[in-house]
């Protein structure tokens, strides 16, 4: 058996998966919840952590191996490290911040949801009448060979990105 495709499995491993699945994805939904409500910046890095890990096992159960290792190294290896590395490098508070206002979180929401009512549009207009077909798992060649020619100048600007990220990390907090 190659990852965790649902054609291979019986009807009752298939609920089984499902459940997992739909757990995961609960959890994941809560994570991202206590991301965006919490008042310690550090604590939001730390949902944030588990939201990613959420993706990655979803990954895994799709059968994508390699997107679920890179999501792993990339997400919560890298960019979590450089987010609390940023956070404790420009002296944010570290408990409950208690700046935070709550009448901008009302117009945070509004935004929030006319943003995920825009992509969903957006979505459901794009790719309303295609229909998407597997063509098995694919191998971690392929994959390489796809990010690394056609996807290099995007791959790159997000590496140049991260790094710039980290250098104004470290200039605001030298600044004194």
């Amino acid at each position: 058996m190659t990852g965790l495709l649902l054609a291979e499995f019986t009807t009752t491993e298939k609920w089984v998966v499902n459940s997992f699945w739909g757990v995961i994805a609960v959890v994941m939904v809560y994570a991202a919840l206590r991301v965006v409500t919490t008042k310690n910046v550090v604590h939001a890095a730390l949902w944030l952590v588990v939201v990613l890990a959420g993706v990655a096992v979803q990954f895994l159960f799709l059968g994508a191996e390699f997107v679920a290792v890179t999501q792993i190294l990339v997400y919560i290896g890298a960019v979590i490290v450089l987010f609390l590395f940023g956070v404790m490098l420009t002296r944010a508070s570290m408990g409950d911040d208690e700046t935070v206002a709550d009448e901008k979180r009302a117009m945070a929401a509004v935004v929030g949801v006319l943003l995920l009512a825009v992509m969903a549009f957006a979505l459901v207009d794009s790719f309303d009448d295609v229909e998407i077909t597997a063509d098995g798992p694919q191998s971690v060649t392929t994959v390489s060979d796809s990010i690394f020619s056609q996807y290099i100048v995007p791959f790159e600007a997000v590496s140049v990105l991260l790094l710039a990220a980290l250098i104004g990390a470290i200039v605001v907090a030298r600044q004194d």
